[in-house]
Formats: structure tokens, sequence, C-alpha cells
């Protein structure tokens, strides 16, 4: 099968190269927050090389849904990137990884600390081979403390963070995000001290080794939440759909469903009162401002709903479109995928995989108007795809080299038969 990504993975033929083309990491991370970070970093241009297990792969290759035997889950965050199968726990697997640093970048991994001192590719390791390395090192609770060699996933992040305490109704209990936060925002802030690191490694000619905790990760992102605390002393509640200081601001029925209206400063709250036919509500006393409104939040709540529901959702949006006030329909996912300002946008993209044919995918939110063009879309690949590419041209294998490698089963090369049927662990 002809490479997918081929050379120099960073741009599509016939296309600018992307901001971060002619960078390369070596990514050992499996499951979400290290395949989220070096998903970003290849839509960005970078070739990413996925080092996973001979075995079975990444882990997600695993979950339903299924096309034609490819995971949803792994088609979803493992776009412009190369597999290369490698053992990493045999020592002919870990040598050629070794390798391979040398001529990476970036390190990405996401084990239990400890786990990387095990296998022989500790940071001073990779520190000796490539001074100038920027490795990543993301783990649940961080690589020191006395947590640090516990497991974690997404479902734990939420709760010990604080986020479960606050989501959900407020007569209902802790409720977890909708979406792994945990996992996809340790993620970017990967992404982000991957590329802060790169910058000063520019100034300094040094690498780094960054230590990235999912629990802090979704800790810093509370923001003004985790200040309510530690300016009072008091724990913010749950407040539903609503917002903890700005009243109205929140998930209101009408008369055919739901919306959302979100006036988050006062100009905004004026325009609506006005085009609720109720300008008396603006002058108030009550309602006048914003510490007013959060004061009086039951009545006021109350008030709108009444007017709210006196509509339906597509005519409240002829008026407040016509008022410039800040709301929205609760959609479903589908209907957010399909709305036409997503369409217009053309966030949405398709790539063609050879197993499972063409694939859309919510593509990069980045663009860079006028300078690269939308990102490059290459779907996942198959397991071990890019095993022997990476070998040979990168690292300079020849056949013999590639056969003691299959001899000692630390190597899988591509058979052109995709992944195998799933099965569970």
């Amino acid at each position: 099968m002809p490479d997918r990504l081929g050379k120099g993975a960073g741009m599509v033929q016939g296309q600018k190269a992307g901001p971060l083309s002619g960078l390369r990491v070596l990514d050992l991370s499996r499951v979400l927050a290290g395949p989220f970070c070096s998903m970003i970093l290849g839509d960005l241009g970078a070739e990413i090389i996925k080092v996973e297990d001979p075995s079975g792969g990444d882990q997600t290759r695993t979950i339903p849904p299924f096309v034609n035997g490819q995971s949803h889950y792994f088609l979803a965050i493992n776009r412009n990137k190369k597999s290369i199968a490698i053992d990493t726990r045999l020592p002919e697997g870990r040598d050629a990884v070794l390798e391979l640093v040398r001529h990476a970048d970036v390190v990405l991994e996401n084990f239990r600390p400890g786990v990387m001192d095990r296998l022989g590719l500790s940071y001073d390791v990779l520190k000796a081979i490539k001074p100038d390395l920027v490795v990543c090192s993301i783990s649940g609770f961080g690589q020191t403390g006395e947590m640090s060699t516990l497991p974690s996933f997404d479902l734990v992040t939420q709760a010990m963070s604080g986020v479960m305490s606050i989501n959900g109704e407020t007569d209902g209990p802790p409720t977890k995000l909708g979406i792994p936060m945990g996992d996809i925002g340790g993620g970017l802030w990967s992404a982000i001290g991957v590329l802060a690191a790169l910058q000063a490694r520019n100034s300094t000619g040094e690498g780094a080794h960054i230590d990235l905790s999912l629990l802090e990760g979704l800790m810093g992102l509370l923001g003004y939440l985790a200040e309510i605390y530690l300016v009072t002393g008091e724990s913010p509640g749950r407040v539903g759909s609503s917002h903890h200081s700005v009243v109205p601001y929140g998930r209101f029925q009408v008369k055919d469903g739901h919306i959302v209206i979100a006036l988050h400063v006062g100009t905004f709250w004026r325009k609506f009162c006005s085009a609720i036919g109720r300008p008396d509500l603006a002058d108030n006393p009550r309602y006048r401002t914003t510490a007013d409104r959060r004061t009086n939040r039951d009545e006021l709540e109350a008030i709108v709903n009444e007017i709210l529901m006196t509509r339906t959702a597509a005519e409240w949006h002829v008026v407040l479109h016509a008022a410039d006030v800040p709301h929205g329909n609760v959609n479903s996912v589908g209907e957010a995928l399909e709305q036409d300002v997503i369409v217009q946008r053309g966030l949405v993209k398709t790539a063609e995989h050879p197993v499972a044919g063409p694939v859309k995918l919510v593509g990069s939110p980045l663009r860079f108007t006028g300078q690269y063009p939308d990102a490059k879309m290459q779907p996942a690949p198959l397991l071990g795809e890019h095993t022997e590419e990476v070998l040979t041209e990168l690292l300079g294998y020849g056949p013999d080299r590639i056969a003691g490698l299959l001899a000692a089963k630390a190597i899988r090369l591509f058979d052109g038969g995709g992944f195998p049927t799933p099965k569970e662990d």
C-alpha cells in the first residue's frame, strides 16, 4: 500500500506546509490525553510517529462502534499520524525506539510514573541521547507526590478536581461532564507545554521535561470558580445550566423546547428587556446591576421563564437575533455538526480510509488566514502501517535488521489486513 502520509508528513501535496512542518514527534502515548495532544500537533503540520504495541495497538482500537472493524474512537483522535508497531518491553524494540529518539524533537508519553524508567527510556537516558529533546510526560497525578503511581481515568480526574461537584442541577447529585474534559484538557495543556518548550529551545538550545498532571490540568480550568473559594472560603455549588454569578444566564423553557440566553454584561440585559417587551425590568432597582440580579435570582428567573414560554424557539430566535441578544438552540450532537454555520465554515472534513472508507471527522478549529491552508486531513493509520517505512527511511535499517526484529517479535509490519477483529481485554 502506498504511504498515506509520505516523507515530510507536515503537508498535503500541492499545499503550503503547516506552521509545525519539520517538527517530528515520537508519540508513545495511548488512549486519549496523549493522542489528543499529538493530534493537535499533527494538525498543525508536525510529523507524528505513533509507537504502538504489536499485539493489539492502542487500546482505543477495540472500542465500539466500528466501521469495517475500525474504531470510531481511534479514528477520531489519531488522524495525521504514522503507526509503527514496536514492543518497547523487548531490548530490540527499546533499542529501535532509542534510535528514533535521535531523530525526534519531541517525545510524548502517558505511562504511569516509573514505567519509562523500567523500560530503559527514562528522561535521563533520552536526554543523554539528544540533549535538546522535549519530553512531555502526562500522568493522572504527576511525576511526584504520594499518588504519583496510582491509576486514574477521566472520571476520577473530574471527581477529584471539584468539577463534578459544580456540574448538575441544584437539587441533583454531582454529575460528570458530557465530554472527557480531564483527558482533553490534559491534551490541550500538553500541546501548549510542548510548544512553549520548543520556543525556549529556539533561544537556549536546551530541551525540557514537562510534567503534566491531569488532575492539575483540569483544576487549572476551574478559573473564576476556584477563585470563589479562594476569596470567600466557600465552594461554589451546582446551578444547573445557569451561571454562578450572572443572571439571567442559562437554559430556559420555551413553547416547544428549550433555548439558552447568555446576558453576561449589562448592555445585553437591557437589549433583552427591550426585546421581550419589558424595558421596565432594566431600570427596576431589584435587577439593575449584576449583583442585584444575582441577589434576586429566583424571582427574576421566574419572570423570564413565564415570558419565554409564550413563544416557540424559532419565534424567539427572530426576536432575539434582531435585538443582538446572545442566544442559541440546545442542539443534539448531530444537529450541532449539521448546523449551517458549521457547514459554512467547513469544520467537518472527509478522509479516505483504506478499510473504513470515507470517514467524516471534526477537523481542527485553528485557521491561519491567508498564510496556511486548512489543516491537512489524513485518516488514522492502520496498526504498523508505517513500521517498515520509518525503520528503513529514517533509521536506514536493511532487510536483515528488519528480519531480525521480526524474528525477535519486537516489531510488526503492516500486512494489508488492517486491525484484527477487536476483542475485550
